[in-house]
């Protein structure tokens, strides 16, 4: 005799679909939660490419500042007292591409970021040089010809902040970008106090502190005892891509170095937009030495 045939019954269709439900709700959840975990990866990956990048270029062009060209007839021009120092800044503000130089402060553009300014010489002949004096952009610089590489922070066409590099070429000044997001970009100058002067910093001071110590005393010109600059970087991800909600404290130039006045240098992150606090962020920091003088 057959059997006669016997289904699922409501309930028991029920049971099965609520139990398929939270089957793709838990694995949705760690869909999402890997996707979220690729993404803030990749986005740290990405801080940690542009991050050394910037300060690759920007320690390249603070070495090149103690160079001299003894490769000439006359005396090197970098020697005679009227010569401008070969590193300048601004402390929070900015700059506009097509200024000559450093000589028309702007307002910062984010955080008090600074201005860092390095002239330099080039070295050999021809329009560019032999190649072993390049400046921001990585054009060679002749070695007639005293060059500027500037570095400071714009605002780009989409509103993100971002690195430039401004230097002069036969067209006029021109400023390229080196890396965007940034959050802050700060700078203290090492300055060498001793006397005779022995090329090492006894003190770091921002560019504020070395302009109050040339106005009090201008013979000293205290730009030209700069040995070293501490440089750092606050940059952040493209998206928000963190689980977290921690409030991190950023201390650009670490803990120790705590002057309040020195604004940018010390970044709490529920103070920044609230459509960015949720972004990967990483805090980038380098000492360059000038390089040493030879006679």
């Amino acid at each position: 005799m057959k059997r006669p045939q016997r289904g699922w019954s409501v309930a028991e269709f029920m049971v099965a679909m609520v139990l398929g439900l939270l089957l793709c709700l838990l694995a949705s959840g760690l869909l999402a939660a890997s996707g979220s975990n690729y993404r803030n990866h990749h986005e740290n990956a990405w801080l940690e490419e542009g991050g050394r990048h910037a300060l690759q270029i920007m320690a390249q062009s603070v070495r090149q500042a103690g160079y001299v060209n003894w490769d000439r007839d006359t005396a090197p021009p970098e020697l005679e007292p009227d010569t401008p120092a070969a590193i300048d800044g601004l402390d929070a503000a900015s700059i506009g591409r097509n200024s000559e130089g450093i000589s028309v402060p702007l307002p910062s553009v984010a955080n008090g970021s600074d201005v860092l300014a390095v002239r330099f010489s080039g070295a050999g002949g021809g329009s560019t040089g032999d190649g072993s004096s390049l400046n921001c952009a990585g054009f060679g610089v002749a070695g007639d010809t005293r060059a500027w590489s500037i570095f400071y922070l714009a605002t780009d066409d989409g509103g993100e902040n971002e690195l430039r590099c401004k230097y002069r070429s036969a067209g006029g000044w021109g400023a390229d970008a080196i890396v965007r997001g940034v959050d802050s970009f700060q700078v203290l100058y090492g300055l060498d106090t001793d006397v005779p002067a022995d090329g090492v910093p006894n003190t770091y001071l921002n560019a504020s502190a070395i302009r109050a110590l040339d106005a009090a005393a201008p013979a000293e010109q205290h730009w030209k005892r700069v040995c070293s600059v501490r440089l750092a970087l606050l940059l952040h991800g493209e998206h928000n891509t963190r689980a977290d909600t921690v409030d991190t404290r950023f201390d650009l130039f670490g803990p120790a170095y705590a002057d309040g006045r020195d604004i940018g240098t010390q970044l709490q992150e529920s103070r920044l937009p609230p459509s960015q606090r949720l972004r990967a962020r990483k805090v980038f920091s380098m000492t360059v030495a000038l390089r040493n003088r030879g006679g």
